[in-house]
């Protein structure tokens, strides 16, 4: 009855709030990379979080899923006392009208290994709603059963580094659009390492890199962008040859529908 009631709920986000429909569209030229990204057309993904310390500093990316709750990866490590910014886009602006949320609950997969980086996925409930508006909105969120096939091309957001050397991350939210890689095609890369709970995106160019973590793979699915996977680990030079690692979201829906319900 949970689960029903839970699946209700994201319907009804759906049908007020048109999940992974931006009031703003983006624009996407194509192949490029947050390591070779492009800057987004602002808040044209709305569903967009910044995760950030009492000082500011963003140290990972993450998905709105509905007014009260976030989406994002384990090994970020979300303490309580963090913050959640939503409605940004230029971090160098002060004026963008964000809403900077306070955290409720932090529900860490509890079967996430760091060694294997297995069930990368956190939860986040916060301690007060989401204002929906034009440049802050949900983004639909893959069912057990979707079916997101290899050569698929699908999108990856974040202000992560856009080369892995770089002194910096960049001020305005970069985007990339890559294709998806099978489990099989993605062994030849990385092995025994993949398992059944990741999804593998990229080695064409493009590539996540670190402080996209956490953040959204989205791919379109019934013409709105669903979240089909989480940034999670990949090359440690951010090798544009070689598929990031994101944490396959419809292997995870039971366990985001089971905690949302129970909370």
């Amino acid at each position: 009855m949970a689960a029903l009631w839970i699946l209700s709920c994201l319907a009804f986000v759906s049908a007020a709030y048109g999940c992974g429909v931006p009031a703003i569209p983006p624009v996407i030229t194509g192949y490029s990379r947050i390591v070779n990204g492009e800057a987004a057309v602002p808040h044209s993904w709305p569903w967009q979080v910044s995760l950030q310390d009492s000082a500011g500093f963003h140290f990972c990316g993450g998905s709105l899923i509905s007014e009260w709750w976030v989406v994002t990866a384990a090994h970020c490590n979300v303490m309580a006392y963090h913050r959640v910014v939503l409605g940004e886009h230029d971090r160098s602006s002060n004026a963008e009208p964000l809403q900077t949320m306070k955290i409720a609950k932090v529900f860490k997969h509890l079967r996430y290994n760091p060694l294997t980086i297995n069930n990368d996925i956190t939860l986040i409930k916060l301690a007060s709603p989401a204002q929906l508006n034009a440049q802050v909105s949900p983004v639909c969120v893959a069912e057990h059963n979707d079916n997101f096939p290899g050569g698929m091309k699908c999108v990856t957001t974040g202000w992560g580094l856009t080369q892995h050397n770089a002194p910096n991350t960049p001020a305005v939210l970069q985007q990339a659009s890559l294709p998806l890689l099978t489990n099989d095609e993605c062994k030849r890369h990385w092995g025994s390492k993949i398992t059944d709970v990741m999804i593998c995106a990229g080695a064409s160019g493009a590539s996540s890199c670190m402080g996209d973590s956490g953040g959204p793979l989205v791919c379109e699915k019934d013409n709105a962008w669903t979240l089909v996977g989480i940034v999670s680990w990949g090359s440690g030079k951010c090798n544009t040859a070689t598929p990031a690692v994101y944490a396959r979201v419809s292997a995870l829906r039971y366990w985001m529908d089971g905690i949302i319900a129970a909370n």
